[in-house]
């Protein structure tokens, strides 16, 4: 896991993290954690495998539709592309 030291942080904001940390009974390292957690993934960020099951719905794709399509799909690898 990565590390990281956040330095010159303002007293009343060191001072209300410790407050807050207090009052979900962990650390303020273990606060910090779950503020950046709760920030960076949030619990209603889009889910790429719930989007495209919901599309597949909308559409009204059914498994039948599914094995034809990896019956048809080509079973070679895709070439690199060039970028000269």
């Amino acid at each position: 896991m990565g590390m990281m030291t956040i330095r010159s942080i303002p007293d009343e904001v060191h001072n209300a993290l410790k407050a807050r940390a207090k009052q979900h009974h962990r650390s303020a390292e273990a606060e910090v954690r779950a503020i950046l957690e709760e920030v960076i993934r949030p619990e209603t960020r889009l889910k790429m495998g719930d989007a495209l099951a919901d599309l597949g719905r909308k559409v009204e794709l059914t498994n039948e539709d599914i094995a034809v399509l990896e019956q048809e799909r080509k079973k070679t690898p895709a070439e690199p592309m060039s970028f000269e």
